[in-house]
């Protein structure tokens, strides 16, 4: 396997789909553009190549730190 296939974001056909379908509804509502799938399936490519692994190492970051304020925490209960 690729080093890149790793790390690409993988989305079920069914998360996909519901996707596909919240982009459309957003152009609909906020822009009042009618957009078909093969428009909003790129649109959400682009998402996914170029965008997806900010989102991703932030919620990797914000764990990271989550768990070490917890550690911290559990040293405090420490008996002398």
């Amino acid at each position: 396997m690729r080093n890149e296939d790793k790390n690409k974001i993988k989305l079920t056909n069914e998360k996909r789909e519901e996707m596909i379908s919240a982009i459309k509804n957003y152009f609909l509502n906020e822009r009042e553009e009618e957009i078909g799938d093969l428009a909003a399936g790129l649109i959400l490519n682009f998402v996914i190549e170029e965008l997806a692994q900010e989102f991703y190492n932030q919620g990797v970051f914000d764990s990271y730190k989550y768990m070490n304020d917890r550690i911290e925490d559990l040293l405090s209960i420490q008996k002398y």
